[in-house]
């Protein structure tokens, strides 16, 4: 049965569609409540301040991720095709333009204007996918189908850039194809199935 919505939801899908397009100071709640269709002091009901508001789209998408991987490792269980897999997926997004863009990447170019608050939970967001990465990528390396030419926690923030510098890459270019060119060639070098 697929979940109704709440307005909370709907405030927080609204705002992270607003930050992927123009960053934290891109949008303001009454943007939010335009395209809600609400008024602003419901929003601040839900979220009393932005920085509420942009932490809390944050945590969502670091939730969402965490059980994604984890369906992944359940669904896969070699480690070379989770990473494929992955990619697949951020390929698939960017494309159909579902998100076009990872919201804590482009949260992360920001770091220096953000509140405190929102940028502990942005770093915790890229270490906890650094650590994902790196023990897919060591359990690849026990298997022997992956061969790195760094630890497991290098290539992970390798592949990591290669996965954020290739969002921005297919939007500078303005074509989604260049994601998939990069990280297709990333995974060749890794995998030990040349």
């Amino acid at each position: 049965m697929k979940k109704i919505s709440t307005t909370a939801d709907d405030i927080l899908a609204c705002a992270r569609v607003l930050i992927v397009a123009g960053g934290y100071n891109g949008f303001s709640y009454a943007d939010i409540a335009g395209v809600v269709g609400i008024r602003k002091p419901s929003i601040h009901h839900h979220f009393p301040n932005k920085v509420d508001l942009v932490q809390a789209v944050v945590l969502q998408h670091r939730a969402a991720t965490e059980d994604g991987l984890r369906n992944l490792a359940q669904a896969i269980s070699d480690p070379l095709e989770q990473l494929r897999a992955y990619l697949n997926y951020w390929e698939q997004c960017i494309e159909d333009l579902s998100a076009p863009f990872c919201v804590c990447a482009l949260l992360a170019g920001e770091l220096p204007m953000l509140p405190e608050e929102v940028a502990l939970e942005v770093r915790s967001y890229f270490r906890f996918l650094s650590a994902w990465m790196a023990s897919v990528l060591e359990r690849g390396v026990e298997q022997g189908t992956i061969g790195l030419t760094n630890t497991p926690r290098i290539e992970a923030d390798l592949l990591m850039a290669a996965v954020h510098g290739a969002m921005l890459s297919a939007r500078a270019y303005g074509d989604t194809s260049v994601f998939g060119t990069i990280t297709r060639a990333h995974l060749e070098r890794i995998s030990k199935h040349r």
